[in-house]
């Protein structure tokens, strides 16, 4: 059973709403109890209590800042009654789209230390007993942003290419303890921050309207699930697959380039 090899508790970094949610519904689905990790508090609290009543399994809420510099100790605290043989760490979206120098530099300290050092830190923290118990997973989540840099995502693109590469060498050292890993690559996705973004941007009517040539959060779960044992990463979406194609004919300056001219036509 899925809970035999990954359960008995599974942390989900990012838990409050979009992806993050979704992922936590469907682990608990097949049976696995769930530490829920977000900023927000009460709408934390939510997400625990629907997925709770829609299938019995047993939930924990943690309200803390991923980008703090003491969030790991503060999980890992918390975790230490339970064992965790599941870890998720789907937080840290772009929620500005700004010009680098249009930012204050703690915003993109906040994003390296969301990005970069926290999940590092939870995959050096879990990994290690999980790999004792010789069963596990970890999923990485990764952006497109991170194949190659653009204007106003340098932080978080450059996060992101961490993100790929850190997934890609912990398979590497895990794939034969019996834990799977994979980076999760994610394109554009209709998520509540994307809407919120695009909107701001004037992209969208509205929040409730849906972004252009997005994937749905169904299809990036149907192909996390499906492909966990198939690290060390995962493209999800033809689009995504096409891209990270397309990308790889090019020299590193036509890609930017491209990559350039895409976020224009995009976001404006």
């Amino acid at each position: 059973m899925f809970a035999d090899r990954y359960g008995p508790w599974a942390l989900v970094a990012g838990a409050s709403d979009g992806v993050g949610a979704a992922f936590a519904a469907e682990l608990a689905r097949r049976g696995v109890n769930l530490v829920l990790v977000a900023r927000r508090e009460t709408v934390l609290a939510d997400v625990a209590e629907r997925i709770r009543a829609e299938t019995g399994v047993e939930t924990r809420t943690l309200a803390i800042d991923l980008a703090l510099d003491d969030a790991t100790a503060q999980i890992a605290a918390a975790t230490a009654d339970v064992e965790v043989g599941f870890l998720v760490y789907c937080a840290g979206a772009e929620p500005h789209y700004t010009p680098f120098l249009d930012s204050p530099l703690s915003a993109a300290e906040a994003m390296v230390q969301r990005n970069c050092l926290t999940p590092m830190r939870l995959c050096h923290h879990f990994a290690a007993p999980m790999v004792a118990r010789g069963r596990g997973g970890i999923v990485v989540f990764g952006s497109g942003a991170g194949f190659v840099g653009a204007p106003n995502m340098v932080a978080y693109g450059a996060s992101k290419a961490f993100d790929l590469v850190f997934a890609e060498a912990l398979w590497a050292e895990l794939r034969d303890t019996g834990v799977d890993v994979i980076g999760l690559i994610l394109g554009k996705t209709d998520t509540p921050a994307l809407r919120t973004l695009e909107h701001r941007r004037g992209v969208l009517e509205s929040v409730e309207a849906t972004p252009a040539d997005a994937a749905t959060v169904e299809e990036v779960i149907t192909e996390a699930f499906a492909n966990l044992e198939n690290g060390p990463t995962v493209l999800v979406g033809d689009i995504m697959k096409a891209a990270a194609q397309m990308l790889g004919t090019l020299t590193r300056r036509q890609a930017v380039e491209l990559m350039t001219a895409a976020g224009a036509a995009t976001m404006g």
